[in-house]
């Protein structure tokens, strides 16, 4: 009972591979074996027959003439957003704080004051040291008294001297007075150079008492912590009563207008961007940005091998936030691109995407693509022809090589 069903499966298949792999070798033992095939005249018939086998091979398929169009390109980038600035003000001295914290948030202007230290002894040691400025200046009269008098004393005996020395040629006075007169001429140089010393240990002594009035002034400013530009607060300032060791974190200002847009280039597509393009920005809100590009690395990533850019855009309200996602696009030279039904892309055997075109003869061809835009009413590729056919149904049902019979259509349908 089991022979009969096993009997017919074979059949049928012997059936389906004479019927479908020895199609053309049936097809010619038919035609040799008809009486026609002989008789003169029939010739022009069978090339026909021929010609109308080959049509219903060809695999019908659905193309459109697609002519190259010049196009913007961009560099597309996921990015985010970036404070312009962000600075921890911290405090450069030891004190307790005597101002009422500000609470983040906060919008402050550069000076405005962030925390105020107490000065504890420290307007008595600036009036300590102004006031042995103003004694060490005191110092300069009497010592320049001194210096003339030292000069003074020389110019005579110097005089002296000289007329020792001609007394004692003419015969008039002793080898002795001559030597005093020369030792009182030392003696007075001495007295000179001990002045001028002292004139020298007094601006020292103002030069120092100078450096100990500003040191004090110094450590009294450093009370005072201010905000070094326009921004917001980022964290509370200092706690009334806290005690600030140099160091310590007053506040955290942040500045927002404007704001950086952050992303980092493939090398690949870093020749595509260049300082002071136009670029532009969708925030995961929604929300479209633009911008010029500020700043593009010369130092690749080591670890990604790609190269950061930034794009500095104007944010008055704020509105903007620090850390936002962002889908950057930066302006590129225009290329040549055809626009296609994203249904129309193909992948070949080696996994390559590209799209399949009709060539001479009606024969497929596979063309390998590069996707430059995806928009609503299909994509922009390039890497084909100025002009060419390209299939964009029945792409799937056929390989290169391959002889179609094409229907053309409209390439905006």
């Amino acid at each position: 009972m089991r022979l009969i069903p096993v009997l017919t499966a074979l059949l049928v298949m012997v059936a389906l591979y004479l019927g479908v792999l020895k199609r053309d070798e049936l097809m010619a033992i038919a035609h040799a074996a008809s009486p026609s095939a002989a008789e003169p005249g029939t010739e022009a018939a069978a090339q026909d027959g021929g010609n109308e086998a080959d049509a219903v091979r060809a695999v019908g398929v659905v193309a459109v003439h697609s002519v190259a169009q010049s196009i913007d390109t961009a560099v597309v980038l996921r990015g985010q957003t970036q404070a312009a600035r962000q600075v921890e003000v911290r405090s450069e001295t030891s004190a307790i704080v005597i101002s009422e914290p500000l609470r983040k948030g906060t919008f402050v202007k550069k000076d405005d004051v962030l925390c105020k230290l107490d000065p504890g002894i420290r307007e008595a040691t600036l009036g300590e040291a102004r006031a042995a400025l103003a004694e060490a200046r005191s110092q300069v009269p009497a010592t320049a008294a001194k210096v003339e008098e030292a000069k003074a004393m020389l110019e005579e005996a110097e005089i002296n001297y000289v007329a020792a020395d001609k007394l004692k040629a003419s015969g008039y006075s002793s080898e002795t007075q001559l030597k005093s007169a020369r030792a009182a001429v030392r003696s007075a140089e001495a007295a000179v150079a001990a002045a001028t010393a002292g004139g020298d240990g007094t601006q020292a002594a103002i030069e120092s008492a100078l450096a100990a009035v500003a040191a004090a002034e110094r450590e009294i400013a450093r009370l005072t912590i201010t905000s070094p530009f326009d921004g917001l607060l980022e964290s509370d300032s200092a706690e009334l009563g806290s005690l600030m060791q140099a160091g310590s974190l007053c506040a955290t200002v942040i500045q927002l207008d404007p704001i950086k847009l952050v992303g980092f280039v493939p090398e690949t597509e870093v020749g595509r961007v260049e300082v002071g393009t136009q670029a532009g920005a969708q925030l995961v809100s929604g929300r479209e940005v633009a911008g010029l590009v500020t700043f593009l690395s010369r130092s690749a990533d080591t670890t990604t091998r790609t190269f950061q850019v930034e794009i500095s855009v104007p944010n008055p309200d704020l509105s903007i936030r620090d850390g936002q996602t962002a889908t950057i696009a930066i302006s590129a030279a225009g290329a040549l691109a055809h626009k296609l039904p994203q249904s129309a892309l193909t992948l070949n055997n080696d996994g390559q995407l590209g799209v399949r075109t009709v060539e001479d003869g009606n024969v497929v061809a596979f063309m390998p693509i590069k996707l430059l835009r995806d928009e609503v009413g299909g994509v922009w590729v390039a890497g084909l022809p100025e002009k060419t056919d390209v299939i964009v149904v029945g792409q799937e049902y056929v390989t290169a090589g391959v002889r179609v019979t094409p229907t053309f259509r409209e390439a905006a349908q």
